[in-house]
């Protein structure tokens, strides 16, 4: 199976208010519920042709409601981004949030049953893992009887200890610039969770977050301290072991790359021990790492965001030539299975948005290429198929072309695609149906044509660039096979249609194993059916619309 992943916050994918307030508070704006995934939901989804969820912000993590009558101690408001707060910013690695339970005192039951509707429709869950920092007033009411809280065991008066889980700066206290602190006070302060290694971090550093430690002396440079096994290690197995045991099919880990390799290299076969078919993400940002992080420390796959991602993005709105595609796939040879790709996440900025491409229907040459271009996993971001262009500014995220992670809020798109509280196309405008069937159409191709899941991929640019019926700076085309079936694959990042002539090369035949000659054709995007002449001596011709693709498949006579 090729994973084809859809990342939701159910923070805000089931909230219906049609009028949030910027810096609103959940009484004011709402909040989506973990029963607002509902069954409907989530059949939806799989016809997208996603074969997993990633439900964002479901751990504990610091928010500025207070549920102390459930047992949960308030947290501090000055050291919070944002009236909800970041899922990054854990308070509780054994409970989930509150804000998403319709009876909070119920909302690790909720939790269990949206992870069993998920499976119910067919799909894996996946949630997030966060192992680098947490936020600054971690305390866990919810852990297992003897669990000792990170920190509880520190020798503050050191900056660094190899069993410490947090890094101090003695004889300080915590100042970051531009935040105030109000009553939260720190001494000695720690360091934040971007290794900002200061009492004074900025309100742009991850002020709301404290640096775990894992072994590594960061403060007296005497290295790397992993024998005996560091306390932070033996905290986090046990956490992973507790959700992989709650039925968890995968760990999307935050920043991985700020955590030793030495220590996934140790924790994920401990955890695939519990569910051998777990899968381990990575959210990572250097190319050099790519394969260490595979081979070395063990993660089935990784974010090509540095790769693919920026490419495709620097394709369609920088005027970068469509050729640099081939150096993706060059850079990840041998590694392509492991790829993940996507054009959203939380992080980054709406393909619709005025940031990025300004509008949604240009949209089909990347994802073609995305989805298409390996085996190896693909993700969207909820609302990115219905043409959400996050150009809210939300509260504590500004107007910045990202759907916030920090505030209570509900997107226009997901409101006009639930209206009624159920999946509907008859909220939407016809150009969203169009969108969405374009997404659908594409994301099942990446499971039900064995030449994309499993089948073996040839570049055709390097006999495409002289060809004066063929932009190899707008367009791109390679091979997809297996078996019997051959797909070409086209696409056309120009503003004006195209009618392309292919070269074909023989070595192509002889790569793939396949014969030239006639071939039954149809084009998967449109449905039209041709014959084809498959030949090394006359190009393969074909329309392409602006801003579209081709699909050919191909069957020999």
């Amino acid at each position: 199976m090729k994973p084809v992943i859809y990342q939701l916050l159910p923070r805000l994918f089931s909230n219906l208010n049609p009028s949030p307030v910027p810096c609103g508070t959940i009484e004011q704006n709402g909040c989506g519920k973990f029963s607002g995934v509902t069954s409907s939901a989530l059949r939806a989804i799989r016809s997208l042709g996603a074969t997993h969820v990633w439900f964002t912000g479901v751990i504990e993590h610091a928010h500025c409601p207070d549920y102390s009558a459930f047992g949960i101690r308030p947290d501090n408001p000055h050291v919070i981004k944002g009236q909800a707060g970041s899922p990054y910013a854990i308070t509780d690695y054994y409970d989930v949030d509150p804000d998403l339970a319709d009876n909070p005192a119920k909302r690790m039951e909720e939790f269990e049953a949206m992870i069993a509707r998920t499976h119910r429709q067919g799909l894996k869950a996946i949630i997030d893992f966060v192992p680098n920092h947490v936020a600054r007033e971690y305390h866990s009411d919810a852990a297992p009887r003897g669990v000792r809280d990170l920190g509880a065991d520190d020798r503050q008066e050191l900056a660094f200890h190899p069993d410490n889980n947090f890094y101090y700066m003695p004889g300080t206290r915590f100042a970051p610039t531009n935040v105030f602190l109000g009553d939260y006070s720190e001494e000695p302060a720690r360091a934040s969770g971007n290794d900002c290694f200061t009492p004074s971090p900025d309100r742009n550093d991850w002020y709301e977050t404290v640096k775990l430690n894992y072994g590594i002396d960061y403060c007296g440079n005497t290295g790397c301290h992993f024998d005996p096994i560091p306390s932070t290690w033996h905290k986090m197995l046990h956490i992973l072991r507790y959700w992989a045991k709650k039925g968890v099919d995968g760990f999307r880990c935050d920043m991985a790359h700020m955590v030793p390799i030495e220590f996934w290299r140790w924790v994920i076969p401990q955890v695939k021990k519990i569910n051998k078919g777990i899968i381990f993400i990575a959210e990572i940002y250097d190319v050099g790492l790519y394969r260490p992080y595979i081979f070395d420390g063990g993660f089935d796959y990784l974010y090509d965001k540095v790769n693919l991602y920026d490419s495709l993005r620097g394709i369609q709105s920088h005027g970068i030539s469509a050729a640099s595609i081939t150096g993706c796939w060059q850079r990840v040879d041998g590694i392509e299975d492991h790829m993940l790709n996507f054009l959203e996440n939380h992080d980054e900025q709406r393909y619709a948005s005025q940031f990025y491409a300004g509008r949604a229907d240009t949209v089909l040459p990347s994802l073609t290429v995305s989805a298409l271009l390996g085996r190896g996993a693909m993700m969207v971001y909820f609302g990115q198929e219905l043409g959400e262009a996050g150009m809210d500014a939300e509260g504590f995220s500004g107007l910045d072309g990202r759907t916030t992670i920090f505030d209570y809020w509900s997107l226009a798109s997901m409101r006009a695609w639930l209206a009624g509280g159920k999946p509907s196309a008859a909220g939407l405008a016809p150009w969203q149906v169009e969108l969405r069937n374009s997404y659908r159409k594409i994301l099942t191709l990446c499971n039900q044509e064995p030449a994309v899941s499993q089948g073996r991929f040839f570049d055709l640019m390097y006999v495409n660039y002289e060809n004066p019926l063929f932009d190899p700076n707008r367009q791109y085309a390679f091979l997809r096979h297996h078996g019997d079936t051959l797909l070409l694959i086209a696409v056309n990042f120009a503003d004006t249609d195209a009618e392309t002539a292919i070269n074909l090369p023989r070595h192509a035949f002889d790569h793939l194993g396949i014969a030239e000659g006639e071939y039954r054709a149809k084009e998967l995007l449109s449905g039209r059916r041709q014959t084809k002449i498959l030949s090394s001596e006359y190009p393969f011709t074909t329309p392409i619309a602006a801003h579209g693709a081709v699909i050919w498949q191909l069957c020999r006579k």
